[in-house]
């Protein structure tokens, strides 16, 4: 990389995925600590440098020549989703695909391939601006959101809708029609609810059933109890400053807490003030990606950041909603945060994308940077 592309890196937004890293690896040896067992801290290390080497090897070459090769990415991604199929269940979830030394989640690269095939479908079309011209994009998005269902992850398939309607309204959809189509989709919802399985229901119900005493809860009940159990327990400054207020093992007993229930192991550890400051650090770098996106010409990159952003801040907004018994629990990651090497990876990745987008703000074809 030249001396004149090391300026135009965004060194904002490298602090911040340095950040949510070091607090991620912060929860997740707290973790290692509760449960007495375990090197997830240093398996999460490895892949902490790993994924930072991605990083910053997605921003070397122009993104631009993602643009040609974004179809075939979202056809073999697809093919990934479909081989999982093949692949011997774990836990009842056929989500993985073993490669040796670790387990690669296809749904979380065919997030980014999504992205990058539906930006080069919108980027010069009109037709969707018409109820008839959404037709492809939903199509699109239906495919791996049909795969990721049945495997089952009801959580990652409900991540493309956002990013979904974001990139279409970014692209120049009109609002009616996107409207129209969310409110015929909120009247399908009792179709949704035949279709899950006896877990995913019971989740729903147990956000809708919770209450705090009496006695403990079972099942999905007793992970949520759990979560917030924990978020009580570190106080405003957690237990690194203050210590710890229960000396009985069973309540700091939190089942996912170094992967989904992430953001409860932070908080116990530094408590409010540390949820707060983690929150802040989401909150800076969303609106940091969306002033990129709103800075970029090229209509290719813009939508691919506008995409970005929006998966990341769905994801962050239902995995912190679902710790606190405002979202049913729905087994997602917090972006660079939770432990898991193909989560943080492909977060990464995205995030490499958009600081690429960052560094080469140009344009191809003189356009707005939106249209209402």
């Amino acid at each position: 990389m030249s001396h004149a592309n090391i300026h135009k890196i965004p060194w904002s937004i490298l602090c911040c995925i340095l950040l949510l890293i070091g607090c991620g690896l912060a929860g997740i040896a707290r973790g290692d600590e509760l449960s007495g067992q375990g090197q997830f801290f240093q398996k999460q290390c490895v892949w902490a440098f790993i994924s930072l080497l991605a990083l910053c090897s997605t921003m070397v070459f122009p993104y631009r020549n993602l643009r040609g090769i974004s179809y075939p990415l979202f056809f073999v991604t697809l093919l990934f989703l479909v081989a999982v199929f093949f692949i011997p269940a774990i836990n009842g979830s056929r989500r993985w695909i073993p490669l040796g030394f670790f387990k690669f989640q296809p749904s979380e690269l065919a997030k980014i391939t999504y992205i990058l095939a539906l930006a080069h479908y919108l980027m010069h079309r009109k037709n969707y601006r018409r109820i008839p011209g959404l037709i492809i994009p939903f199509i699109l998005t239906c495919l791996p959101v049909f795969l990721i269902l049945r495997e089952p992850d009801l959580g990652t398939s409900l991540l493309f809708f956002p990013i979904l309607f974001a990139m279409l309204f970014s692209a120049g959809a009109r609002p009616r029609h996107l409207i129209t189509i969310l409110v015929l989709g909120i009247c399908t919802l009792p179709l949704l609810w035949l279709e899950m399985n006896s877990e995913q229901k019971s989740r729903i119900v147990a956000l809708i059933t919770q209450r705090d005493g009496g006695e403990l809860p079972k099942g999905d009940g007793y992970h949520l109890y759990q979560s917030k159990q924990m978020l009580a327990l570190g106080g405003v400054w957690g237990s690194e400053i203050a210590g710890m207020p229960v000396d009985d093992p069973a309540a700091y007993h939190l089942p996912a807490g170094r992967t989904d229930f992430i953001f409860c192991l932070v908080g116990e550890r530094f408590g409010i003030m540390g949820c707060l400051f983690c929150l802040g650090v989401f909150t800076f770098l969303f609106v940091r990606g969306l002033q990129i996106a709103t800075a970029t010409r090229e209509p290719f990159g813009r939508l691919v950041a506008v995409g970005i952003v929006t998966l990341l801040a769905s994801q962050t907004i239902i995995n912190t909603g679902m710790t606190v018994g405002l979202m049913p629990i729905t087994g997602m990651t917090l972006p660079l945060m939770s432990y898991g090497g193909t989560s943080l990876l492909s977060t990464c990745l995205a995030l490499g994308l958009l600081m690429n987008i960052c560094m080469h703000p140009g344009y191809e074809m003189n356009s707005e940077p939106f249209r209402f």
